[in-house]
């Protein structure tokens, strides 16, 4: 499975990006091999949040793992088929530690929810 975790930086040991669509990084991680791909991520003024959903569906990741989505990226996210699971904090391998263990729920479930509220928050 293919997991992509926002990130302030690149690498595990960077810090998680509390934002979708407007974070620095975007870390991808196959559970299968253990492969590490950081993706720099470029959002633009307007959008930042669909072209962020476009990236990761590109990158044929299956699931993200964010701080907060924002409505409309959790829309494309959810076009593509993407899991998206909020409320993530701390590093990028504590962040995919947590998901494994299920202590993170996923976005759409009763105490999970966690859209974006609007500018700033894609």
């Amino acid at each position: 499975m293919k997991v992509c975790i926002t990130a302030k930086g690149e690498g595990l040991t960077a810090e998680v990006d509390p934002t979708f669509g407007r974070a620095a990084y975007f870390v991808f991680v196959n559970t299968d091999t253990q492969e590490v791909e950081s993706v720099a991520n470029a959002p633009g003024a307007h959008g930042a949040g669909v072209q962020a959903a476009q990236t990761v569906a590109e990158k044929g990741a299956t699931v993200v793992i964010t701080g907060s989505v924002g409505p409309n990226a959790y829309q494309g996210l959810a076009a593509a088929e993407i899991e998206i699971y909020t409320g993530a904090t701390g590093t990028v391998e504590q962040a995919l530690a947590n998901f494994q263990t299920g202590k993170l729920a996923r976005s759409g479930e009763a105490t999970g929810v966690r859209h974006g509220g609007g500018r700033g928050m894609a």
